[in-house]
């Protein structure tokens, strides 16, 4: 398959840019705070966005004509048209300058790092780097490198080894994100990937198990439970890499370590069998 794949036409798109401006609604922020913290109160012009809740700004609007097969936007537009169905969030490293603040005009600038073909266990692989910048003015409040992969159709019977999670973790947080988080969090952040919601399609085209819960929204829930059980310690950088699926209506437990006397944190997911899913790290100041 890797053969078959023209990487010369792919890395093409290394160095193509996108630029998008936001207003930062509060009440984007009010919708996902009820939603991730079952908190009521109106979020307010002028309050600090969250780590990672920039997820919910900066949306593309692909016209609904323009959509692909799995509900993703056609490729080929700002993403390389990278010829294997199965699209997931591998990984993000991210650094915090300072806190965005709601109703303060913003934008985010991406450009494709990199496209680099890789094969494995269950066939050909395309990772597609892409840097995100967001600034106020001329001001830089954050970065990110998002890693995209790109996998082959799934073979009968296919499925990765589970990976063993760290051990003695100095605390845990069980969640066991359903059908209505799953939705709200789609809607958020206005994710028409149909492997979070379409139930046929996920099982029978893309060979899941059952509904895959957000690899965002799982690294949302576990940075929110490390900055809860680090309090007043600002996040400057978290970097993650999304290991295993998880199904919608799993139990999930995130958990961590001690912060390291640098600032250092060691986090992961697992599943109730105790197979991990998706192993991070958080840098608090």
């Amino acid at each position: 398959m890797t053969e078959a794949l023209d990487l010369d036409h792919l890395r093409s798109w290394i160095d193509r840019t996108e630029t998008r401006d936001d207003l930062l609604s509060p009440w984007t922020a009010t919708a996902l705070a009820a939603t991730l913290r079952n908190d009521e109160r109106a979020w307010l012009a002028g309050d600090a966005l969250p780590p990672l809740w920039h997820w919910c700004y900066f949306l593309p609007t692909a016209p609904q004509n323009q959509l692909g097969p799995d509900g993703h936007p056609a490729r080929g537009g700002f993403l390389p048209p990278v010829p294997l169905p199965r699209r997931m969030w591998a990984a993000s490293r991210l650094e915090f300058f300072a806190p965005l603040q709601l109703a303060v005009p913003a934008r985010k600038t991406s450009r494709v790092m990199d496209v680099k073909p890789k094969q494995g266990k269950g066939g050909a692989l395309v990772f597609v780097t892409v840097e995100h910048k967001v600034h106020a003015g001329s001001t830089l409040l954050l970065r990110e490198e998002h890693d995209i992969v790109y996998r082959e159709a799934p073979k009968p019977g296919e499925s990765a080894p589970p990976q063993s999670p760290p051990a003695e973790p100095a605390w845990t947080v069980e969640h066991r994100p359903d059908e209505p988080l799953l939705f709200r969090y789609s809607a958020l952040t206005l994710n028409s990937h149909r492997i979070h919601y379409d139930h046929p399609y996920t099982t029978q085209v893309e060979g899941y198990a059952g509904l895959v819960v957000h690899g965002p929204l799982i690294a949302t829930l576990l940075l929110e439970a490390a900055q809860q059980n680090n309090p007043g310690r600002a996040v400057r950088g978290y970097s993650f890499r999304a290991v295993r699926p998880l199904m919608c209506g799993q139990l999930l437990r995130v958990r961590g370590h001690a912060a390291q006397a640098d600032g250092s944190v060691t986090l992961w997911a697992e599943d109730a069998q105790g197979a991990l899913l998706m192993q991070a790290t958080a840098q608090l100041a």
